[in-house]
């Protein structure tokens, strides 16, 4: 089964943002505790910041 596509409220994106522009990459414990703190599976972050990098090379 294809799984729907989830939309972040913009508090969350700008979060996301934010931690982006400072930080390309995330070690396990940081992606954890950003996750925690976002409601967010660590998972979601991985693959956020997976797709943002790639989007930037665009």
């Amino acid at each position: 089964k294809k799984r729907r596509r989830i939309l972040f409220p913009k508090r969350t994106t700008d979060e996301l943002e934010r931690r982006f522009r400072n930080q390309k990459y995330l070690t396990t414990p940081e992606r954890e505790q950003l996750a925690k703190s976002l409601n967010l599976s660590a998972n979601q972050i991985k693959i956020w910041f997976q797709n943002h990098r790639y989007k930037q090379k665009k």
